[in-house]
């Protein structure tokens, strides 16, 4: 049973790990492949992509609308889109954006309308199923990224016209509408600061986003603007690709991590069947000397012995993966309540049916070398000690 556990164990840490280091990469890719580059305030340029892209993490600031596009002004970029964010409802993100936006993820609508004007939303698919929220339905938001009541806007409710079907990708966990609502939302304090800060300019100039989503028509053209905004302007700009990569490379040394400890703890539960096995055969010597008697082929013994051997491997493995697959679902459940990401119950990957094989093939050769300890069965020996 100890070699079992030690086996089951190993194997579930092994399949954990790759789907959800596989899981995770293709969520990744998928929320950020619509967009090339994205500008924004100065700061770290990986927490600028998780903020606008991915919606993990705080902005690095704001931007003024005018000055990003007239950057973005360029051949090259096939598309633009500015977003602006900074208020919740029950821990959802509310984000300002054009319908370009629905369109870069192939959102579509299962009931209802698109947004037509300010404080009208559309609401994604698991917003829809965790909170009391239909076509019709008013709510108030909140001030911040996160959960809270402490600055409420009451005077500017917002109105559900629509609700989406489920993306599979970030939209499904956004409440979306124009730029025009985040603006409604924060034009007091906005106008406040303008005015103190730039009384003679029109306040219609001075409009702030939270960043730029940039979609290029060639690869050049991302590396080639990144470099010019981030030497020439007072923004910054990101490469979401390159980001995810450096981010994916920081979390591989972890993941490097738990599959050694996972390989470890597989060869000695490997190990540990191969000597209970030998100690197995040692114990029932009687039981085969008296099989031997009774006609038992030597070879049939061996066979035995060998079956036994390959038996509690597969079990090993069948459990391993099953639990494997368990600790995906929990870690489901924190990862959407928390992250918003949904990790899935999935099929065996080629990586793991390989990994499933090669296990099984390692047992074969210590399976063999335990049968072939039958070879110095003593019976008559055996039996007489009896």
């Amino acid at each position: 049973m100890l070699s079992i556990l030690l086996l089951i164990l190993s194997v579930s840490l092994a399949i954990f790990i790759i789907q959800i280091k596989k899981q995770l990469y293709q969520h990744l890719d998928s929320n950020s492949k619509h967009f090339d580059m994205v500008i924004g305030a100065k700061g770290s340029p990986l927490q600028l992509v998780l903020s606008s892209i991915l919606h993990l993490d705080n902005p690095t600031g704001n931007i003024y609308l005018e000055e990003a596009i007239e950057v973005a002004k360029n051949p090259m970029v096939k598309d633009v889109i500015p977003i602006s964010y900074g208020d919740n409802y029950n821990g959802y993100r509310i984000l300002g954006a054009s319908h370009k936006y629905l369109n870069k993820y192939d959102a579509s609508l299962r009931n209802g309308q698109l947004y037509k004007k300010s404080l009208e939303v559309v609401i994604g698919s698991n917003v829809y199923e965790n909170n009391n929220l239909q076509v019709g339905s008013t709510f108030a938001s909140s001030h911040g990224l996160v959960k809270n009541g402490i600055e409420i806007h009451k005077e500017k409710p917002f109105v559900v016209t629509g609700v989406l079907k489920p993306t599979g990708s970030i939209v499904d966990h956004l409440i979306i509408t124009n730029l025009e609502s985040i603006w409604q939302l924060h034009e007091h304090e906005d106008e406040h600061q303008h005015e103190n800060d730039h009384p003679e300019e029109e306040h219609e100039g001075k409009r702030e986003i939270t960043s730029l989503l940039v979609a290029f028509r060639n690869p050049m053209g991302a590396i080639q603007m990144s470099r010019f905004v981030n030497e020439k302007t007072t923004m910054q700009a990101a490469l979401p690709k390159f980001e995810i990569e450096r981010l994916m490379s920081f979390l591989g040394l972890g993941f490097k991590t738990i599959n050694g400890i996972s390989i470890a703890i597989l060869l000695v539960a490997l190990l540990s069947i191969f000597v209970n096995v030998i100690k197995t055969v040692r114990e029932r010597k009687q039981e085969l000397a008296l099989l031997r008697t009774y006609g038992v082929s030597i070879f049939k013994l061996m066979q035995l012995v060998f079956l036994e051997s390959m038996i509690l491997a597969l079990i090993g493995v069948v459990f391993g993966w099953i639990l494997g697959r368990t600790g995906i679902w929990f870690f489901s459940i924190f990862s959407e309540g928390t992250y918003g990401y949904h990790f899935v119950f999935s099929a065996p990957s080629g990586k793991e049916l390989y990994m499933l094989v090669l296990i099984l093939l390692t047992t074969f050769p210590a399976a063999i070398l335990a049968s072939l300890s039958l070879l110095k069965l003593n019976v008559s020996k055996i039996l007489a000690d009896a």
